[in-house]
């Protein structure tokens, strides 16, 4: 009888693994899905012919596997009109992707475009640019005084640095000097998590900003500035800090649209998809989990038997469905576990007030908004992730990101109430003018960013009393409860499927991805 894989979850992990596993093994997934839709938070939102990402995704890694597995199924593109800006080659494994190559069932839709990549600070109402750099416009825009005491500030970090690093107040510190940290990290990060940096663990920044320091955003701005070679366009960017990254692949019609696809993949192949599947007990025998139980939107009861579990819901929820015993002690740290809740407010409006020096529509894929005095922690312009995105390309297609807990007065608000609140946040720091404003959408996405602090110091126990079931696989962002990007959590789910092939029983080589400073790809090279 042939082997049945049940996946929790049709995010990038969840999906990443079924395709695999048809491409690799002999063993038929199954993918139980909660929600109505695909994606996960790697989503697309439709309103009215406009697209929303959900928190702006990059198709960007330094793994090889990684992007070799994103262009076999949507190869390399540029807009229309950018083809003399923008790098479109990827040269990885001797292969080139050449301009415009279209898929094999011909679809011209069916392609990744190269985008450049521009954010920037919105800070005492002017920009700056992210990373910083030793541009004129920063040091104007800090002032004399200002720059001085950066620059003492950063060489005492690096003189008497922080130990030992327990917080990320320390990890952020010690790379950037306490006075940039002040001005442009502290007040943010206690926007996006609802609370201070001292309070949280350092390991988010060593997951998140990885090898970015001033000297490594110095360095790179020099070399960029000074170098005689015109880039290459080679898109794996090897020698580069992610966060330093100045291109990057991205679906035609949004990030869903790559998950729709490779949804529709796995269905053809043979594999199961049930949508509007909540996962509510997992059956065990030993140190195996056998079967999975799920009720769809009509609350009827659906039990899959199950030779390998991979779970990308909340590490909470899944100790919650275990249908054994399990220790007190796993079961504290997993309710103590904090998830960070998200926003996301599209806008269309005429025009934005702020422009370009030339005059024209800000070419920033997402702006990170440092003023204290709102709420709104991103701003994003679809326009400039994809022409598609918008479909008035007269209009601008603007997204507002609000973290927050789900406990919050601003979560609870009505959507036509969060709308008035974002279009007034906007017209206080002078983005846009009210009147300016033609439509908008509000989308709500609970448990979005799994946080470094409530009893997070603990979870190695719950680590160590789920890898003693041989047959499940944690693997994603929430899955984990790590704060790993979209190439991190397809990564898990590969480390799965390869364990799932090669019947090797350890899980360790799945959750040292996105451990250290450095992907496992740049050590080998």
């Amino acid at each position: 009888m042939k082997k049945t894989a049940v996946i929790i979850g049709a995010g990038p992990a969840g999906l990443t693994a079924a395709l695999e596993l048809l491409r690799r093994s002999d063993v038929h997934p199954i993918v139980l899905e909660a929600s109505d839709e695909i994606g996960g938070i790697s989503r697309t939102i439709r309103y009215k012919g406009n697209r929303m990402d959900i928190g702006g995704h990059r198709f960007f890694s330094k793994s090889d596997r990684v992007m070799e597995w994103w262009l076999d199924l949507m190869p390399a593109a540029v807009a229309e009109g950018e083809q003399s800006a923008v790098p479109i080659s990827y040269q990885n494994k001797q292969r080139t992707i050449p301009t415009g190559s279209a898929p094999a069932s011909g679809d011209p839709d069916l392609v990744m475009l190269v985008r450049p990549r521009k954010s920037r600070i919105y800070f005492l109402r002017r920009f700056f640019d992210y990373p910083i750099k030793l541009t004129g416009d920063t040091l104007r825009g800090l002032g004399a005084v200002r720059t001085v005491q950066v620059g003492f500030s950063y060489l005492a970090a690096k003189l008497a640095p922080r130990k030992p690093e327990t917080s990320l107040e320390d990890f952020i510190v010690n790379r950037f000097g306490k006075q940039l940290y002040g001005l442009f990290f502290e007040s943010y990060t206690e926007k996006v998590w609802g609370v201070h940096p001292r309070h949280i663990s350092a390991e988010w920044g060593a997951q998140r900003i990885k090898g970015l320091s001033l000297t490594s955003a110095i360095r790179h701005f020099v070399k960029q500035a000074f170098s005689k070679k015109k880039q290459s366009g080679d898109l794996s960017q090897k020698g580069t800090e992610t966060s330093l990254i100045e291109r990057f692949l991205y679906p035609k019609f949004g990030p869903g649209q790559l998950w729709e696809h490779v949804a529709s993949l796995v269905t053809q192949g043979g594999g199961e998809l049930h949508m509007q599947m909540r996962v509510t007990q997992l059956h065990t025998s030993g140190n195996r989990i056998t079967q999975v139980t799920a009720v769809d939107a009509s609350g009827q009861t659906h039990t899959f038997a199950a030779d390998h579990v991979i779970s990308t819901m909340p590490i909470r929820h899944l100790i919650r469905s275990l249908q054994c015993p399990v220790p007190q002690e796993v079961i504290d740290i997993s309710n103590g576990l904090i998830y960070r809740d998200f926003i996301t407010v599209g806008l269309l409006v005429n025009r934005l007030l702020v422009t370009e020096p030339d005059g024209s529509t800000l070419r920033d894929t997402w702006i990170y908004i440092q003023e204290p005095d709102v709420q709104v922690g991103r701003l994003q312009i679809f326009n400039n992730w994809s022409p598609w995105m918008v479909a008035d390309p007269t209009k601008v297609w603007i997204g507002l990101e609000y973290f927050c807990n789900d406990t919050d007065a601003l979560w609870k608000m009505r959507d036509d109430e969060v709308q008035a609140f974002a279009i007034t946040e906007l017209e206080k720091i002078g983005m846009v003018q009210r009147s300016d404003v033609l439509d908008g959408h509000v989308v709500r996405v609970p448990k979005t960013y799994p946080a470094y602090f409530g009893t997070y110091d603990r979870f190695p126990v719950l680590q160590q009393f789920t890898d003693q079931f041989e047959n499940l696989y944690l693997v994603g962002r929430n899955g984990m409860h790590k704060y790993n990007n979209q190439d991190h959590s397809m990564l898990t789910a590969m480390e799965s499927v390869d364990n799932i092939v090669r019947g090797t029983q350890g899980k360790g080589n799945i959750w040292s991805i996105n451990t250290e400073q450095e992907y496992h790809e740049e050590k080998r090279s």
